[in-house]
């Protein structure tokens, strides 16, 4: 199996890192602009299975003659280049996994190359990180052991495990990111009914043990698909995880406008973005996975099975791993890319065009995988009396 990787950023080396661990995986072409930093990593894996390659994203050439290279390509850019991604791997009858972009419709755009896809005999999964990523695989897990699904809650968040006031958190991603799934709406169901709730509302606490009592609020993105696959239950929400008081500080930045890209000011006779300097500043306070992290999750899945209630909950507790310095969010996420493009390229998944995670992704056969390489997801189920119905 050769796998292209596109982006050397945080992401792309640990999957590159976790890609060369595998005897089914011949070759990884490892893509970035910069081949110097690409190159420093690779040098330090005492690798010959990696190949450094120049890649131009913004261009349709260069994506064609990298993703052209691979089996499987994981796509681990900025989510901007998600749908230009998907459809250069369609074209090159490449599979195409990547670490998700539910904001602006990217994820909606991709699923509706479902029909090409197919046609070429590829199977593209979008939407592979952490939220959405894991969450959908193991909402769809535990749904795939119910008749009937009920409800489906989502927490999620990566924290330091050194919180360091004012903000009490840590930079392990792009800051846009984080600004965008503050400010897009949250979709969610709640008795039955689609709708949509501000990010940073919906406060209440959470606790886990070892990091106490935390908060947990509505972000975009984090359902992903979710609402589409299940459109029936009476609840799904997703929530990320933070300390205390986060949601409050971050929703006045909001309110003021710092996040908002739109939003420009003039200074000294020259106009000015605010949310890119709101960006820097506060990537100078919030150092960049230097420290260790922790990310934290549970998804409760609960509904009927034969004619009881019933309750799958998953819990993962994961940290950054000192003796390498990879991030907990790292190894969460980059895991289960690189997880589910080898199910892929060995036919553990065989269903080809476009699938939400939650729909393909086999959940005993990635939990087993993620325990191998020490992310350890717990499964506990809780059942109820009969239900009698008239």
């Amino acid at each position: 199996m050769k796998v292209v990787v596109l982006g050397a950023g945080l992401m792309g080396k640990e999957v590159a890192r976790d890609l060369i661990k595998s005897s089914k995986v011949e070759r990884v072409f490892l893509g970035d602009i910069d081949v110097k930093i690409a190159q420093d990593f690779v040098d330090s894996l005492n690798t010959d299975k990696v190949e450094v390659v120049e890649l131009h994203a913004e261009r349709d050439d260069s994506l064609m003659e990298v993703i052209s290279k691979g089996d499987v390509v994981v796509n681990a850019l900025f989510y901007s280049f998600n749908e230009r991604v998907a459809r250069a791997a369609i074209e090159a009858g490449v599979h195409s996994v990547d670490l998700g972009g539910h904001i602006g419709g990217v994820t909606e755009k991709i699923l509706d190359l479902n029909e090409e896809a197919t046609a070429q005999g590829v199977t593209i999964i979008p939407d592979l990180g952490v939220a959405p990523g894991m969450v959908n695989i193991l909402a769809g897990y535990g749904a795939s052991k119910l008749d009937e699904v009920e409800s489906i809650k989502l927490f999620v968040g990566g924290i330091p495990t050194e919180p360091k006031p004012p903000l009490h958190y840590t930079r392990v991603f792009s800051l846009d990111g984080v600004f965008d799934h503050y400010t897009e709406p949250s979709k969610m169901i709640q008795k039955g009914k689609l709708q949509e709730v501000p990010s940073l509302s919906g406060i209440e606490p959470i606790y886990f043990e070892g990091f106490g009592v935390l908060e947990a609020f509505y972000t975009s993105g984090g359902i992903s698909t979710l609402y589409k696959t299940f459109p029936n239950v009476h609840t799904l929400e997703y929530k990320t995880i933070r300390y205390k008081g986060h949601a409050e500080k971050f929703k006045l930045l909001a309110d003021l406008g710092f996040l908002d890209a739109s939003n420009k000011v003039e200074v000294e006779d020259q106009e000015v973005s605010v949310r890119p300097v709101v960006r820097e500043a506060l990537k100078k306070k919030l150092e960049l996975g230097t420290k260790p992290d922790a990310v934290l999750l549970r998804v409760i899945v609960a509904g009927e099975k034969a004619q009881q209630q019933v309750t799958y909950e998953y819990e993962m507790v994961v940290r950054k791993d000192m003796t390498i310095n990879e991030t907990a969010m790292a190894r969460a996420t980059a895991n289960t890319i690189s997880v589910v493009a080898q199910m892929i390229g060995e036919d553990k998944i065989t269903e080809r065009g476009v699938f939400a995670p939650e729909s393909v992704v086999p959940g005993d056969i990635y939990i087993e995988e993620m325990a191998k390489r020490g992310v350890v997801i717990k499964e506990t189920s809780h059942k109820s009396a009969m239900i009698v119905k008239w």
